[in-house]
This record gives C-alpha cells, sequence and structure tokens, in this order.
C-alpha cells in the first residue's frame, strides 16, 4: 500500500510518484496492446461463468472503488464545508487527522531531501546522522500514514452513504491519481478479457502478437535505416550549403569590389559628364541662334506659302463645284434611263414569263413525242433484227440445201460410177471363161 500514501492524492513531488507512474506505464501499455488487438481477436464470451473469475473481477472492482475515495480524502479534507451535514464527525475528524498526518509526511520527506543537498555541498558527517534518523521517522511515519489510511477508508466502508457521497460529490483528485486510477481501470479490463479468453484463443492472440511484434521490428529496422539516409542526406545538404554559403561569401566581396569600382567610374562619368555638358551647352546657344534665324525666314515663307494656297483653294473650290453640277446632271440622267431601261426590262420580263410557260409546254410534248418515238424505234430495231436473223436463217438454209443437194449428186455420181465398174469387171470375167 505504498502507492496509496499522500503523493497518491495530494500531487507531491517525492519519489513515490515517479516511482508510481513507472509501475503504471508497463501496465497502461499492455493494455493499450490488449485493447488494439481486441479489435482483431475479440474473445467468443462475453460472460464469465466460473466463481473463481467472478471473485476476481470483484476484487478489483472493490480495490478500485477503495482507491478512488482514498485519493479524494485530501480534497474532502480542504473542503469539509460543503459537507458538513451529510457526514459525521467522527468521519470528518479521520478525514482531517489523516490530512495531517500526510502533510507532516511531505513536510518530513521535503526536509530530508534539503539536508541530502546540504550533505552533499558541505559532506559534514554530523548531518549524515541527523539525515539517517529523520529517514527513520519518515520511514515510521509512512507506516502510520499507512494505518491512518486502512482505518480512515474502513471508517467510509462502514457507512456506505457517505462513501458514496466522498466519490461522487467531492471534486479535486490529482493528476497522478487520476493516472493510477485509469491504469487499474485499464488492468480490470485487462484481466477481465484475460478471464473471458479460452486457451485457444490465448494461443491465436499469442501467435498474432508475435506477427505484430515481427511487423514492429521490420518498421524499426526500416525507420533506421530510413534515418540513416536521411542523417547522410542531411550531412550532405549541410555540406552543400556550406560550400554554397563559401560561393556566397565570395560572391558578397567581389560585389563589394565592383560597388567600389562603380563607385569611382560613376565619380569619373559624372565630371566628364559636366564638362560635356559645359561644352553642349555652348555649342546648343550657337545653334538656338542659328534655330531662330531659320524660323523667321521658314515663318515668311509660311505666310508667302499660305497666300498661294489660298487662291489655288479657290480656283478647286470652284472647279468642284462645277464638277459636282455636272454629276447631278448625269445622276438625274442616270435616274431618266434607268427608270426608261426598267420599264422596259418588265415588259420584257412578263414576255419571257409567257415564253416560258410556252416552253413548259412544248417540253412536256416533246417528252412525250420523244417517248413515242423510243417506243417506236425500238420496235423497228427489234423488227430489223428478226428480219436480219430470218434472213440469216434462209441463208443457212440454201447453204444447207445447196449442201445436200452436192452431196447427193456426188452420191449419184459416184453410185453410177460403181455400176459402171462393177459391169465393165464382169464382161471382162466372161471374155476370160
Amino acid at each position: 500500500m505504498e502507492v496509496l500514501v499522500a503523493p497518491l492524492y495530494q500531487g507531491s513531488e517525492i519519489s513515490t510518484s515517479n516511482r508510481l507512474r513507472l509501475a503504471i506505464g508497463p501496465a497502461s501499455k499492455k493494455a493499450l496492446l490488449s485493447c488494439m488487438t481486441t479489435n482483431q481477436m475479440d474473445p467468443a464470451r462475453t460472460k464469465l461463468t466460473t466463481t473463481e473469475a467472478k471473485r476476481i473481477v470483484f476484487v478489483l472492482d472493490e480495490t478500485i472503488r477503495k482507491v478512488e475515495m482514498v485519493t479524494l480524502l485530501s480534497a474532502a479534507a480542504y473542503s469539509p464545508e460543503s459537507l458538513e451535514g451529510l457526514w459525521e464527525d467522527d468521519l470528518i475528524k479521520a478525514v482531517r487527522d489523516h490530512e495531517d498526518f500526510c502533510n507532516t509526511l511531505l513536510e518530513l520527506d521535503n526536509l530530508v531531501k534539503e539536508e541530502e543537498v546540504q550533505l552533499a555541498e558541505s559532506g559534514d558527517h554530523g548531518q549524515q546522522l541527523l539525515i539517517e534518523e529523520h529517514k527513520h521517522s519518515l520511514t515510521l511515519l509512512k507506516e502510520e500514514v499507512k494505518g491512518s489510511a486502512r482505518n480512515t477508508l474502513r471508517i467510509f466502508l462502514l457507512n456506505l452513504p457517505a462513501g458514496e457521497i466522498l466519490r461522487t460529490q467531492v471534486v479535486g483528485r490529482s493528476e497522478e491519481a487520476s493516472v493510477f486510477l485509469q491504469g487499474l481501470t485499464e488492468f480490470r479490463g485487462f484481466v477481465f478479457e484475460k478471464l473471458l479468453t479460452s486457451p485457444m484463443e490465448e494461443k491465436e492472440r499469442a501467435e498474432f502478437l508475435d506477427e505484430i511484434n515481427l511487423r514492429e521490428k521490420k518498421n524499426n529496422q526500416l525507420i533506421q535505416d530510413l534515418e540513416a539516409e536521411l542523417s547522410a542526406t542531411l550531412k550532405a545538404r549541410d555540406s552543400e550549403m556550406e560550400k554554397e554559403n563559401l560561393v556566397i561569401q565570395e560572391l558578397k566581396s567581389h560585389l563589394h569590389q565592383v560597388l567600389k569600382f562603380s563607385e569611382n567610374h560613376l565619380l569619373r562619368t559624372k565630371q566628364e559628364a559636366e564638362k560635356q555638358q559645359k561644352a553642349e551647352l555652348q555649342a546648343s546657344q550657337g545653334r538656338i541662334a542659328k534655330i531662330q534665324q531659320d524660323i523667321l525666314r521658314l515663318r515668311t515663307q509660311y505666310h508667302n506659302i499660305v497666300e498661294e494656297n489660298r487662291d489655288s483653294e479657290q480656283a478647286l473650290r470652284k472647279k468642284k463645284y462645277k464638277l459636282e453640277t455636272e454629276i447631278e446632271n448625269w445622276i438625274q440622267k442616270y435616274d431618266t434611263e434607268m427608270g426608261e431601261k426598267q420599264t422596259e426590262y418588265e415588259e420584257l420580263d412578263e414576255i419571257y414569263t409567257e415564253e416560258k410557260a410556252q416552253l413548259a409546254e412544248l417540253k412536256e410534248k416533246h417528252a412525250v413525242l420523244v417517248q413515242e418515238f423510243v417506243q417506236i424505234r425500238d420496235e423497228r430495231l427489234i423488227n430489223s433484227k428478226k428480219q436480219l436473223e430470218a434472213e440469216k436463217e434462209m441463208a443457212l438454209m440454201m447453204r444447207a440445201a445447196t449442201l445436200i443437194q452436192a452431196f447427193w449428186r456426188g452420191y449419184l455420181v459416184r453410185s453410177l460410177l460403181k455400176s459402171k465398174r462393177k459391169k465393165k469387171k464382169k464382161g471382162r470375167g466372161r471374155k476370160k471363161k
């Protein structure tokens, strides 16, 4: 119960608070990891089945409730006026006594720290004995604080309404106590999940955690490689920046020299410009006098030219008026002729319209005649073809008849000759006999 001493609810800076955070850290980390893996492998059961498991969870719940009350004792001791009518006098006295013990413990702990600092600076052995006595007293006082906390907690446990008022209405828990309570709550959830998990699920979860650890190692190795690459890149960039800075310094010095040279050059240029300005001013004054004489001469010439142009302008105006009169006469003549031409065009257009209608009728008649002509021509071609075929057939038949007759005549001649030859042979045969 050393972690439940004053540091839990008064925010002290003694070493036990650091040990408290160290004690809570691994549990919180393990609970966080458990929460991460729960999303991947939730237990199959949602309720505890064994009596032992229920008792374990009940003990954890009671511990959390007691820690909640103990960590609020300091806040209740500092503001008991809001709860005067709700608590009994002996309960309020026990809370104040416990707060006095805690304050004494804090003062003695601070005193021991100051003496240790002074001992480190001075090296006095007599002060070392005093520090040992104070540490012994601090140990005894811690035991008294523990006993006071247990006694006060027993009173609240016997008076359940007062304990509930302390847990729900008193505000002022320190950050360390809140962290410790959060760690206990996470530990309770972790234990509850452990009790719900079967051995097979535990094995699967262990394999899953091993896989996660392997991935984490690979990621850490990748991060280390990337950090090494980043470090090399940064070194290269720094070296490049140093080179660029050297180049910039050289350019700055060169620019400074150029500025000095430009200032000297500007001064010389300004002096030369002033000399040239004086010479050009004298020359310009002479040119101005000459230009003024030219202006007077040109002005006289201008007046003479204006007089000449006025005479020529009057002559041109008269010529223009004459031309405009002629143009107007021509326009009137053009309008008259165009009116006559328009009338003639309209008459011709009427004649053209009538002739066009007649032409359309003639085209229709011509189309009918053409169709009839084509039909007659086709019939004549067919008749001529038939006549030609008949003549060809007649000529063929005449030729065939001629050939047949010739063949028949030849046949008759040959037959006659054969018969004559046979008669001669018979006559010769008879003579021989």
